[in-house]
């Protein structure tokens, strides 16, 4: 089923993704044409490590998470993937098979669009081609910055700095992950961070509400910690 046929293109999952907001209806169309449209279910894998690349995965609606397993099995969680954003991308300019794993952790619905179409228009599209840059240019500063604050930071720093970095300007936030998965994604286990959450709780710093709720009590505070 292509997406053409499967939804209109003025509001299809290309509509949706930020690196296409400047093509034209033509070069939405020629893309389209070529796309897939899948429905993953929650703990469905989208893509494992090892399986052959060369299409990217635009989110519809949903989320996933993006994560690799070290030889003794454990998970680490990259990052999460919202509608809007693409996976699968480096198997795109390298002819190396997928490295990272992806699941669905709700119901969610992807847009695989084909490879070789793609690339082609972004060898005509020169502001296209530099859009993929831009986005994979903060993908790799994120990734580095998580490796300094993993190697260097203490679990103090990492919860804070992550705590702010999620509520933004606000001051209540939702997880948009398990609390297992997020541990993972800072460099702890779940006991770790649960135990750093209520010792923040205890001191007045943070509230925490349900099993994904957080409301900051006292910014200054956090940002001082995670400066220390």
């Amino acid at each position: 089923m292509t997406c053409g046929h499967h939804c209109d293109t003025h509001f299809s999952c290309l509509s949706h993704v930020p690196i296409f907001d400047g093509l034209d209806k033509n070069d939405k169309l020629d893309i389209a044409r070529t796309a897939l449209s899948r429905e993953y279910q929650k703990g469905e894998m989208v893509y494992s490590a090892g399986e052959e690349g060369g299409r990217l995965y635009v989110l519809y609606t949903g989320r996933a998470k993006v994560f690799r397993l070290n030889p003794n099995g454990k998970e680490q969680v990259i990052r999460m993937v919202e509608p809007g954003d693409f996976i699968g991308e480096l198997s795109l300019f390298s002819s190396l098979p997928l490295s990272d794993n992806v699941q669905a952790t709700k119901r969610t619905t992807m847009c695989i669009l084909d490879g070789k179409e793609l690339k082609a228009l972004m060898a005509r599209r020169a502001d296209l081609a530099f859009k993929v840059m831009d986005e994979l240019s903060r993908r790799l500063e994120s990734a580095e910055n998580r490796i300094e604050a993993i190697s260097l930071g203490s679990v103090t720093q990492r919860v804070a700095l992550a705590l702010l970095d999620m509520a933004g300007g606000k001051e209540e936030l939702t997880l948009p992950m398990t609390k297992g998965d997020w541990a993972s994604h800072l460099g702890m286990s779940q006991e770790t961070l649960s135990r750093k959450l209520s010792s923040m709780q205890e001191e007045g710093l943070i509230a925490l509400k349900g099993t994904r709720g957080i409301h900051l009590l006292d910014r200054q505070a956090l940002e001082e910690m995670g400066t220390e």
